[in-house]
């Protein structure tokens, strides 16, 4: 009887043990995958602080692109008014240089005049007032050449003045078509027209004749919000094959046809 009881004792002080050891294992595994999931969170914890941060700084490329938009539309306005006044200061030179044109005219035809009565002189001048009358003549001319010679000379500082508004005009113009071609790049948006999950790269309705470069960088936006970020790769004139850039792709998102595309670093002015 006796040993019979020793037996039962034995064989359940080992049960025992056994559901024990079990119990133990099962605790090992939860704590491993506790542990493995409290990881996951913090690497998507910190992939959710480091997007943020993107956006955020991306938002603040955006409103330093749109000031300085702002800034080159009121240069611009600027030098249009500039190029307006200098217009009319070319109008009013050339109408002085008119003026001008047309005194020198007179003075010529007065010279003309004077070089005939001098030849007409010969006949009627006696020996007694020629003389006189020479030097008469003479006080004339030299007054009359002066007054040629002045009108000359503001002749040619009025074309000069001219020749230079003309230049300071085409300047102000080059320099209007370059800032208006920046600005113009600085806004341009795009979409994207085909996606491919497998190969991870997107189609975007715009290509060289937009200006886009190998060198660009563009962000995928959707109802305002970035999505994430592509990279061109092939470049055609209508259109741009892009890789995706899975690390700046938030998590559960996909880039689908229809969004837009923007660029991620504005053109310096």
């Amino acid at each position: 009887m006796k040993a019979i009881f020793y037996a039962l004792s034995l064989l359940v002080t080992g049960a025992a043990a056994f559901f024990s050891y079990q119990n133990v294992g099962k605790y090992q595994v939860q704590k491993e995958e506790k542990e493995a999931t409290i990881g996951k969170n913090d690497t998507l914890t910190k992939q959710k602080t480091k997007q943020q941060a993107d956006l955020d700084e991306e938002k603040v490329k955006l409103e330093t692109a749109n000031r300085d938009r702002e800034s080159v539309k009121q240069s611009i306005s600027s030098l249009e008014s500039k190029g307006k006044a200098l217009v009319r200061d070319i109008a009013t030179l050339n109408a002085q240089l008119e003026e001008q044109k047309a005194k020198f005219a007179e003075l010529k035809k007065s010279e003309e005049q004077l070089n005939q009565m001098l030849s007409e002189q010969g006949g009627g001048v006696t020996l007694e007032t020629l003389p006189a009358t020479v030097q008469e003549m003479e006080t004339k001319k030299q007054a009359k050449t002066k007054e040629l010679e002045e009108l000359k000379t503001g002749i040619e500082a009025l074309e000069k003045a001219v020749a230079k508004n003309q230049e300071e005009i085409s300047r102000l113009a080059e320099r209007d078509t370059t800032r208006d071609s920046r600005i113009r790049r600085n806004s341009m948006e795009s979409v994207v027209t085909a996606v491919n999950e497998d190969w991870g790269f997107v189609i975007i309705g715009a290509g060289s004749n937009t200006g886009f470069t190998p060198q660009t960088k563009l962000l995928v936006k959707r109802d305002g919000r970035l999505i994430g970020m592509v990279k061109p790769s092939s470049i055609e004139p209508s259109q741009v094959v892009a890789e995706i850039d899975n690390d700046t792709v938030a998590p559960g998102v996909r880039i689908q046809p229809g969004d837009r595309v923007i660029l991620a670093e504005p053109a310096a002015n």
